[in-house]
């Protein structure tokens, strides 16, 4: 559609247009119903085959184990830092973090809250450039378990690999990677990410937990705070993010009509590549992380001058590619590249930067 942008947004971010079409085309009449999905029970029968469908394709995706539940949740990951601790640092009360980044580093604060929370590893003395090193004997064996942030959307790192917890049950936060690569989801106590920047607009979190982590939250725990409320109803304990989890359903059958997230990884290999590459070999803009740790989905970058940075962002725009300012916490620029983002939208861009590169220099 041409009076589309390339919206290069960290969250809320783009979804696939086909997507995007057929929700539309269904937006009032959902399959015969003769209603929106946003207007239908969640006690239906249409409706309860929509999430069916949408948790058996996310399994299908991700190759869930059976003895695993899948969670559609609300409360972004922002309550998934309450949630993870007030369920599984009940045993020791103790859990380690690593701190890679903003989120991380508020789940660990979070965390404080119900027990002895060490913080293992960090590497917010460098602006959290890179992912600290850690070996299995830096974690307490007594901890119930040990958390980390899978993909850094602010700062641009990634984990190239799960650490080494020493068989400690580890915790991720996949929000701002999931799908984008093929997971082990057995290496994992507990996954959860938000929807908002692969697979949904906002409103519902993606709970992936181990069966024996549900079950273990205190007596005085909340009752939409424990997993077990959520796992023994089928994410319908109260009403669920409805629309959102439609979405998501019709992206993961999307992704499995287009070769599945091994197909969207190479792509996203390829889209990140062109701009590294690009930038790597530019003497005006610099990429702060350390290469071996760059994220595929959040590329940073910067040219050094403030005043140049505002310049590009508003420059960009102009020419229908927006939000590619950075986070407000650091300021440059950050060109989110998730799964439903278009190899020509990336190529648009690297035009635009090779055109700004020789205006300004």
């Amino acid at each position: 559609m041409a009076d589309r942008v390339y919206n290069f947004s960290a969250g809320p971010s783009m979804l696939p247009l086909e997507v995007l079409e057929d929700v539309a085309a269904n937006l009032t009449n959902y399959e015969g119903s003769g209603m929106s999905v946003m207007e239908m029970s969640h006690r239906s029968k249409e409706y309860q085959k929509i999430i069916d469908d949408a948790e058996a394709n996310l399994r299908t995706l991700m190759n869930i184990p059976d003895n695993y539940k899948v969670l559609f949740l609300q409360g972004g990951g922002t309550l998934q830092f309450s949630m993870v601790p007030l369920n599984m640092m009940t045993k020791n009360k103790k859990a380690d973090y690593i701190v890679t980044g903003s989120w991380a580093k508020k789940a660990a604060k979070e965390a404080e809250k119900f027990g002895d929370v060490r913080v293992v590893a960090s590497s917010e003395e460098d602006t959290f450039s890179y992912i600290p090193e850690t070996k299995a004997e830096d974690f307490r064996p007594d901890a119930d378990y040990v958390h980390i942030c899978y993909n850094n959307t602010i700062y641009g790192s990634h984990y190239a690999q799960a650490p080494d917890t020493g068989g400690i049950p580890l915790v991720a936060d996949m929000s701002s990677c999931i799908l984008s690569e093929e997971v082990d989801v057995s290496k994992f106590a507990l996954i959860y990410a938000g929807a908002q920047k692969n697979i949904a607009p906002a409103g519902m979190t993606i709970v992936i937990i181990r069966e024996d982590f549900i079950g273990n939250a205190p007596a005085d725990c909340p009752v939409y705070l424990d997993y077990k409320t959520h796992a023994d109803n089928g994410s319908m304990y109260n009403t669920p993010p409805c629309f959102t989890i439609y979405v998501a359903g019709e992206v993961f059958k999307n992704i499995l009509a287009n070769g599945g997230i091994k197909a969207l990884h190479e792509k996203d290999v390829r889209k990140a590549e062109k701009l590294y590459s690009f930038i790597d070999a530019s003497d005006f803009y610099t990429c702060p992380v350390r290469e071996k740790d760059r994220s595929l989905m959040n590329v940073v970058f910067v040219t050094g001058n403030d005043e140049l940075d505002k310049k590009f962002v508003a420059a960009a725009k102009e020419e229908g590619m927006t939000n590619l300012n950075g986070h407000r916490s650091i300021g440059g620029m950050r060109a989110s590249i998730y799964n439903a983002m278009p190899e020509e939208g990336v190529d648009k861009l690297l035009d635009f930067m090779k055109r700004f590169e020789e205006e300004n220099k």
